[in-house]
């Protein structure tokens, strides 16, 4: 039985996981929103959930994503434009808005998002995940987290 590590040659994706952040957050916003955003994946996209992991003695692990998840950061109206054409397209996304910085649980995160129309979201964070070519259009305009 052939595992990744035994082959030689890089895998690649068809897919992109990216999130892109509003470059104005904090440090800590910055992670926190990034592990909320990727979280959501696997619940609705199953195939983005890798094999559990094990060590040497035999010490089991939980799954994770089983490609790169890029972060890319940009200013509000690039999080705006991303926003509005992951939507258009249809793609699988999450978003975090500003209000969620004040909310202590998932019901009242649910309500602040659900309490704002799409175009006036606030957004501060974004995850998509689809066709390489897909997400690449939608992230125009965005660079690379430091």
């Amino acid at each position: 039985m052939s595992t990744d590590h035994d082959s030689a040659a890089p895998v690649r994706f068809d897919t992109k996981i990216a999130v892109l952040l509003r470059e104005d957050l904090e440090t800590w916003q910055r992670l926190n929103v990034t592990a909320f955003l990727v979280s959501g994946l696997g619940t609705q996209h199953p195939e983005v959930i890798g094999e559990p992991y094990e060590d040497a003695d035999a010490t089991p692990y939980l799954p994770m994503l089983r490609q790169p998840v890029l972060v890319f950061e940009g200013g509000k109206e690039t999080l705006t434009s991303a926003h509005a054409k992951a939507v258009q397209r249809g793609l699988p996304r999450a978003v975090f808005t500003s209000d969620l910085f004040t909310t202590g649980n998932d019901r009242d995160n649910r309500a602040a998002v659900r309490a704002v129309a799409t175009d006036s979201l606030d957004l501060v964070g974004i995850a998509v995940y689809g066709p390489k070519n897909a997400v690449d259009k939608i992230l125009k305009g965005a660079r690379m987290h430091p």
